[in-house]
């Protein structure tokens, strides 16, 4: 995306409560990035229809729908990126603990909802490496966390959240291998 500026948690978030859709920017990049690493195509339709996410306002600015097919090709771009490029849309490491925390908590339930949506066929032979990074990404989704030293809870948080990113990515390259779904237009 060298000739626009990535889209923030904080742009997604503004674009979230314009639209009133009842998730937070997290988890809509989580359901996002699950849909494409599961091999979902966005060619024909919207980021909002793939992921059957109703908005309240019935004619979204076109600002806003031009956002998530930015974020929608961001995504696929930096999951498809062979220098591993991606990462999870989560809040600046300027806040605080417990919030980054949570945002990655929603991003991987929103992960494993995006994935599940595909719903394809090559799901049910994804490699034993694979079956245990959706395991864990789900153990990490059902998590509350317990904050007793900032220091050392930062630096976990820091290891799960690498975790997380290589762990999509990974199933972005076994569910996506054979076809090339950042190539055709977005909608």
């Amino acid at each position: 995306m060298a000739d626009t500026e990535l889209v923030s948690h904080d742009q997604l978030d503004a674009v979230i409560m314009r639209l009133q859709l009842g998730t937070d920017a997290s988890e809509l990049h989580g359901s996002l990035c699950g849909y494409l690493a599961g091999g979902g195509s966005l060619r024909g339709t919207s980021v909002l229809a793939a992921l059957h996410l109703d908005a309240e306002v019935e004619t979204p600015e076109a600002a806003d729908v031009a956002l998530l097919r930015q974020l929608a090709r961001q995504s696929e771009t930096e999951l498809a990126d062979p220098e591993l490029g991606f990462e999870p849309l989560l809040p600046e490491d300027d806040r605080p603990l417990v919030e980054r925390a949570e945002a990655l908590v929603e991003w991987c339930r929103g992960f494993l909802g995006g994935f599940g949506l595909v719903g394809a066929p090559a799901h049910a032979t994804l490699s034993d490496e694979a079956q245990e990074i959706l395991r864990d990404l789900g153990t990490i989704a059902g998590s509350a966390f317990d904050f007793q030293n900032e220091e050392e809870d930062e630096d976990a948080l820091i290891e799960v959240q690498e975790f997380v990113r290589v762990g999509a990515m990974l199933l972005h390259t076994e569910c996506t291998a054979g076809s090339d779904p950042a190539s055709g237009t977005l909608h």
